[in-house]
């Protein structure tokens, strides 16, 4: 929360209040590879975390705004590159990595288009 703040970067709700329950989400799932490390973990309320299932970032992102809300996509993508840095410098995550790549490159044009 420190990082990404006291929002959902999904719904943009205020999360750890007495109404919103605050969780972190794998950005890179599990399955996909993705570690339990901070650079790969968003804040979310328990609603997006849940409601998200499998989808991609990128496609949850879609979604979101589908609903009309305005998901931090600038966040996410920080975040992604947070991921990149430390895989850089430490090694690991050899399966994330493409999925990391593919969701930067969709994010990144989301942003601009």
């Amino acid at each position: 929360m420190k990082r990404d703040g006291s929002m959902c970067v999904w719904c943009r709700r205020d999360i750890d209040t007495d109404l919103v329950a605050a969780t972190t989400e794998h950005l890179v799932p599990r399955i996909k590879g993705g570690p339990s490390w901070l650079e790969n973990e968003v804040a979310a309320c328990r609603r997006c975390n849940g409601e998200r299932g499998h989808r991609t970032p990128a496609e949850w992102i879609e979604e979101c705004q589908r609903r009309g809300w305005e998901p931090a996509i600038a966040t996410v993508i920080a975040v992604f590159e947070e991921f990149q840095a430390k895989v850089a410098r430490e090694g690991g995550a050899r399966r994330a990595r493409p999925y990391v790549d593919s969701q930067l490159r969709r994010l990144r044009n989301m942003r601009v288009g």
